[in-house]
């Protein structure tokens, strides 16, 4: 899942670390793609400091709504719905439908949560924004994060930007899409196969709009077990 599908599992939660921590595994790698931290590791690290407490409890939801999100059936039926959608978009060009159905799927599903209104995306910024202390950069010391600099540099650029609520237009999707393929490839599309992905992404949103939150119901309950 994406960044506000995580987001609307902590929707009320007034932690800010624990919003954070949420998100954090996704920022580290949008970072850097070759980061690789795995704090739920070594969990007696962080148990003496609340911040820290909280950022890897999030961390660790994090970790197992993806887990149960993926092994949906929810997810194996619209991957494969939106990869047959999409096949005409791909016929040239390294990218695989399979790839770019699974992102294209969490991207839509941020896009129906934000037109929605499901999710207040202000107030995600905000806490974002309020969890930026010592109290972060200490746990991702703790979590050996290589380069503390360069990944402020990345969240400040993140917060300020206000990217998400470009999700509100297909067509910023399709561009997050591409630009997420050339970190993979230099020419992963042609303009002509863009805007063939932009009218099947739009085709796949009207179809999903009236049941999506049936996903983020069945991952709600398999928390609640888990709790």
């Amino acid at each position: 899942m994406n960044f506000l599908s995580h987001f609307y599992f902590e929707r009320k939660n007034t932690n800010d670390y624990i919003v954070m921590g949420v998100v954090l595994p996704d920022l580290i790698k949008n970072a850097d793609k070759n980061w690789n931290l795995n704090p739920q590791k070594d969990e007696y690290l962080f148990r003496d400091v609340p911040e820290y407490d909280a950022l890897l409890k999030g961390w660790k939801r994090h970790l197992e709504v993806d887990r149960i999100f993926h092994s949906s059936n929810f997810f194996k039926e619209q991957t494969a719905i939106l990869k047959q959608m999409i096949l005409p978009a791909v016929e040239t060009g390294p990218v695989k439908a399979f790839f770019l159905a699974h992102i294209g799927l969490e991207l839509i599903l941020d896009h129906l949560l934000l037109t929605q209104d499901i999710v207040d995306t202000d107030i995600f910024y905000s806490q974002l924004q309020a969890s930026r202390s010592e109290g972060l950069t200490g746990f991702l010391r703790l979590a050996g994060l290589p380069d503390q600099r360069r990944f402020d540099k990345f969240l400040d650029e993140f917060i300020k930007s206000r990217y998400l609520f470009s999700y509100a237009k297909i067509e910023n999707i399709t561009y997050s899409l591409n630009r997420i393929c050339m970190r993979l490839w230099t020419e992963p599309f042609q303009q002509e196969q863009l805007d063939i992905l932009t009218s099947q992404l739009e085709e796949f949103k009207q179809q999903l709009q009236n049941n999506f939150l049936t996903i983020f119901h069945e991952v709600g309950k398999e928390l609640n077990k888990n709790k």
